[in-house]
């Protein structure tokens, strides 16, 4: 019924084949009214169902109305017919969208993109076992020159919801903190666990490349103490034992404290709060087994464990040591230990919660577990002379200010430079943050000031 039928006819059984529709129906939307050429149009609405879409395709368009050579009134036929921005040369399809990125959120569902930190690293997130995508199909307009126009969307493509353990906003804090310290050229990274689940709420580093947060390997400096403490703690010696913190000592090599001259009378808490090297190192070797720092580094922290986290990363190594220079320099966190700021964020944590649970990216990794379990007295302790060292000790700088329930150890490592490496653990609240910055110098500096940016503004006093 146009006035140019075999025309009309093959583009509408063109339309038939490549939309398939289930039913289409076409309903007059008023009377005639006279277009610009002084022809009639006519004013219709389609409405087209299909299987298995989410609903009907309905749009609204008109038809002009001639004379044909009988006299009769027929459609003036044009390719707008079929859709008003149908034009010449153009064609109307069911096509299958292209199938949808995983792009995965954080714990709130918030979007992750544009953190330089998680550029690496939100690609190689794949969704979980059993996590299908579904794809989708759309009505699309095609035409030579122009952008395909998408006219209706019959059943949108969905990609399975990956919910990482991140906080959006607690990586932005990381992020500049990581930058602030980074600037100059030194490499920073810091790392924010929640004590109470393990979640790994934030994870910055800087310069892009080498995940250095998660999959570096160097030494923590008297960070380290903290475990070294732990073992003591559990050998007998007490907050209370007399350790003096002599100006240096041998075990042969000779060895002395950033704080020089003698202290006597300093007992463990002292000299955990002054970072004494040389206390550490001679009651160390006096109370301390080889293979005893290894060994409660494994079994109640969660060192030197396998760990799987969602993404690559690098496992702690505390190795037995052969010589007691070797142990001595274990017992300061210098030597061959390795480890990064994930495995020291975790170490804070450990001592808030009371438990190692090992840090995970995503909720459905593989979690190893300790052998053993940090002894609750021990615990006690630990969290006594940290808060000491927060709030008196070599941390009380950085840590200035921050309420509720706080703890901190500084740490600086030598790196075989002039300029040594700036480390600092600490938590408050459910929060506990590790940071280091490669030729920062003393912990309570570089590192100290980029972990108390985090703990201020996620930790709950």
């Amino acid at each position: 019924l146009t006035d140019r039928p075999e025309t009309a006819r093959t583009a509408l059984a063109a339309f038939q084949e490549n939309v398939a529709a289930r039913t289409l129906a076409l309903a007059a939307t008023g009377p005639a009214t006279t277009g610009t050429n002084g022809e009639p149009v006519v004013g219709f609405r389609a409405k087209a169902e299909f299987e298995g879409a989410t609903g009907a395709w309905e749009y609204d368009s008109t038809l002009g109305v001639v004379r044909g050579g009988s006299g009769k009134a027929v459609v003036h036929w044009a390719p707008a017919v079929l859709h008003p921005h149908l034009a010449q040369g153009g064609t109307i399809a069911v096509k299958a969208l292209p199938d949808p990125v995983s792009k995965p959120t954080d714990r709130n569902g918030k979007p992750l993109e544009g953190f330089p930190s998680l550029a690496a690293v939100l690609p190689r997130i794949a969704p979980a076992d059993g996590g299908t995508v579904v794809s989708g199909r759309a009505v699309v307009l095609s035409a030579a020159g122009r952008e395909p126009e998408q006219l209706y969307v019959l059943t949108p493509p969905s990609a399975p919801q990956v919910k990482l353990t991140l906080d959006a906003e607690l990586q932005r804090v990381a992020e500049e903190a990581v930058k602030q310290q980074a600037a100059g050229g030194k490499p920073a990274s810091l790392v924010a666990i929640q004590p109470s689940t393990g979640h790994i709420l934030a994870m910055a580093y800087s310069p892009s490349g080498h995940n250095r947060a998660v999959s570096a390997g160097q030494a923590p400096g008297s960070t380290m103490k903290v475990v070294t403490a732990a073992a003591l703690l559990e050998a007998g010696v007490t907050p209370n034992t007399v350790v003096p913190c002599k100006d240096t000592t041998n075990s042969p090599r000779q060895w002395h404290n950033d704080e020089r001259g003698d202290f006597p009378s300093y007992t463990l808490a002292d000299d955990f709060s002054h970072s004494c090297n040389t206390g550490f190192i001679d009651k160390g070797l006096e109370k301390l087994q080889p293979g005893t720092l290894t060994k409660v580094a494994r079994e109640q922290f969660g060192l030197g464990l396998e760990w799987h986290i969602g993404i690559d990363s690098r496992d702690a190594t505390i190795p037995v040591p052969r010589t007691n220079d070797e142990a001595a320099a274990e017992y300061i966190g210098q030597g061959t230990i390795q480890v990064n700021s994930l495995a020291m964020a975790s170490v804070a944590a450990t001592v808030q919660s009371g438990k190692f649970r090992q840090p995970v990216l995503r909720d459905d990794a593989k979690r190893v577990t300790a052998p053993g379990s940090l002894p609750a007295g021990v615990a006690k302790d630990l969290r006594a002379m940290m808060a000491r060292t927060a709030t008196q000790g070599t941390a009380r700088t950085p840590m200035a200010g921050l309420t509720g329930q706080i703890g901190a150890k500084t740490g600086t490592a030598e790196s075989g430079g002039t300029a040594t490496n700036s480390w600092f653990i600490a938590y408050r609240g459910d929060l506990a943050v590790a940071a280091e910055v490669d030729g920062g110098g003393h912990g309570f500096a570089a590192a100290g000031v980029a972990a108390a940016q985090v703990l201020k503004a996620g930790g709950k006093g």
